[in-house]
């Protein structure tokens, strides 16, 4: 199965992911743009309208869907419009990005969720949008703490 989150630099959340038991892979690349095929210059422009994302390809008899919402959910804050700690800008945008009806469903339910649980004082802004065209970053950043030892 397939999932793909944006929480901010795909580097951390990448990480995350890539150590979540039960997923299978991770690639980090840009989606929801409207460029085809950009690369990572182009995408920091904020012109492409892509954001950096997480593609996970995960295995439901280990984990599920849910539990993959609640890592993207408690590793970013999700009240910051289009901005992660000290980057800004379009790309670092919060969004869940569906594959189909069941993961928008959940998405919606676990946003509205958190949304009441009083953990945010502002509004949660994270966009739940149907899946677009996916596409893969340049090798560099592919599983970049890992390569570089960072954990």
């Amino acid at each position: 199965m397939k999932a793909t989150f944006g929480a901010g630099c795909f580097w951390h959340v990448e990480h995350i992911f890539a150590n979540t038991k039960g997923v299978t892979s991770t690639a980090v690349g840009y989606t929801g743009g409207h460029v085809e095929g950009p690369s990572y210059e182009e995408v920091c422009t904020d012109r492409t309208g892509h954001a950096e994302a997480v593609q996970v390809e995960y295995d439901p008899g280990q984990v599920s869907y849910d539990d993959l919402l609640d890592v993207f959910w408690s590793n970013h804050d999700p009240t910051t419009l289009n901005r992660q700690g000290p980057d800004v800008g379009i790309q670092y945008r919060s969004a869940v990005f569906c594959h189909d009806d069941g993961q928008r469903l959940a998405a919606e339910k676990s946003r509205d969720a958190l949304a009441r649980s009083g953990r945010y004082r502002g509004p949660i802004v994270t966009e739940i949008v149907p899946a677009a065209p996916f596409y893969r970053a340049e090798e560099y950043h592919q599983r970049y703490f890992a390569k570089r030892g960072i954990a």
